[in-house]
């Protein structure tokens, strides 16, 4: 009853708009909801671990990419390429989801999850909120951020991102409503995207033709991945250079390019890079340093034009503070599975607002990053990231997953996140336990 209660509530307003409806005729059923809010509990928190498999091909999307463990190891400078298709093979597919159950019923879900989040869910998280409103989300995310003298980074913090964004699913569901809206949205129709173009191939060809169709696609915004670092010395940097002539060639100067480095880069070569390319006008240089590196990005940002972005491995506001008080970015890429879930990814979008930075989140998991975006304004969050090669696979068991149609996502209107576990994928299925 109280359920039902709280949809009608919710949907007439939303739908209707308060001016539409009286106070007095509301003030019983708010009245109601009031009451018995507090009584919504948690009860358990359960993790899924779905396995299937589907087929594929395994000579593409194979390009060698940049990464901060690069320095250790031995050069490699092949140009990566997509080899001819053979016969598709069968992949296995799995994937962690959160499940939070309720005393009333209501449950809320998240996922794909890493499986680190996972494990300290279960074994530092889930007693923390068990037993607790279910609704609150505000004191449970501080209850689950004070419980741990380690929670402001790393694993733990993914873990309260995981329960923070299965909670905010919960609460769309008791709404009826879309997580959007519980955020103040939806501030458009629908939510542009930029392909982030992890493992297309550079061979000379591959590579024009792949960003052509891209292109053809609809993105208007597109982002490929560094391969080569200060270890392949100036043959690698001239081929990092080459990398950005070659995409500038090939999409003309309305399409806006960039380039991530995944902390692969020190600030000679990052400073070298930007230089040779400034002519061709990069939209951003991506996470040429780790984040940790506040003093490499200050130098960089005043030894260059090329606009810096980073933020994905940013774990909270505070650090999210310290760049933004220094000036040296233009863009926050906040990821809401890994920065404390999406009520931290609110407040980060709050301070980049009071000084212009756009805030576009990381996109491994768009379920999170399109309610943001479509809760904020477009002067703040103008797009969101879609990694074009990974997201249909990972999102295997979720087929109602929000992917772009031409480039653009339609705002989802589905309670919740609107995740929906197609079970005829699923060819196993097992509830974690860690020891």
């Amino acid at each position: 009853m109280l359920q039902s209660t709280v949809r009608s509530f919710g949907r007439r307003a939303w739908m209707h708009g308060l001016g539409a409806i009286t106070l007095a005729s509301l003030l019983p059923e708010y009245e109601a909801l009031a009451q018995s809010a507090p009584n919504v509990r948690i009860e358990g928190l359960e993790i899924w671990k779905f396995e299937g498999s589907e087929q594929g091909h395994a000579g593409s999307n194979r390009q060698y990419m940049m990464g901060p463990g690069r320095i250790h190891q031995d050069p490699r400078l092949d140009l990566m390429r997509d080899e001819p298709a053979a016969q598709p093979s069968m992949f296995g597919r799995s994937a962690y989801y959160l499940k939070i159950k309720t005393n009333q019923g209501v449950e809320g879900i998240y996922g794909p999850v890493d499986k680190e989040a996972c494990i300290v869910v279960q074994q530092q998280l889930a007693a923390v909120v068990t037993g607790r409103d279910a609704l609150a989300g505000e004191l449970l995310w501080d209850v689950m951020y004070r419980s741990n003298r380690h929670a402001r980074y790393g694993h733990y913090m993914m873990g309260i991102a995981a329960i923070d964004n299965a909670l905010w699913d919960l609460r769309g569901k008791f709404f009826n409503a879309p997580v959007h809206r519980l955020l103040g949205g939806p501030s458009r129709k629908e939510i542009e995207c930029y392909a982030s173009c992890l493992g297309f191939p550079f061979a000379e060809g591959q590579l024009e033709a792949r960003t052509r169709e891209m292109v053809a696609e609809g993105y208007r915004h597109l982002k490929f991945f560094a391969a080569w670092g200060p270890r392949e010395g100036e043959e690698g940097l001239a081929l990092n250079v080459d990398l950005m002539r070659r995409l500038r060639d090939t999409v003309g100067p309305k399409v806006r390019l960039m380039i991530d480095a995944f902390s692969g880069w020190d600030l000679s070569y990052a400073v070298q890079w930007c230089r040779r390319v400034e002519h061709l006008e990069p939209w951003w240089l991506e996470e040429p340093f780790p984040s940790a590196s506040i003093e490499a990005y200050q130098k960089l940002r005043a030894a260059s034009r090329v606009p810096l972005a980073t933020g994905e491995h940013f774990y909270n506001r505070w650090e999210t503070k310290r760049f933004l008080d220094e000036q040296v970015l233009q863009f926050v890429q906040v990821d809401p599975e890994w920065c404390g879930g999406l009520s931290e990814c609110v407040k980060i979008a709050a301070l980049a607002s009071t000084q212009d930075v756009f805030v576009i989140p990381h996109g491994h998991n768009l379920h999170a990053a399109v309610h943001l975006v479509a809760s904020q304004s477009p002067a703040v969050c103008p797009l969101v990231e879609c990694l074009v090669n990974k997201l249909p696979s990972y999102y295997y068991f979720d087929p109602a997953a929000p992917l772009p149609q031409q480039a653009k996502i339609a705002i989802p209107e589905a309670p919740g996140f609107g995740i929906r576990i197609d079970e005829s994928r699923i060819e196993r299925r097992t509830r974690m336990q860690w020891d």
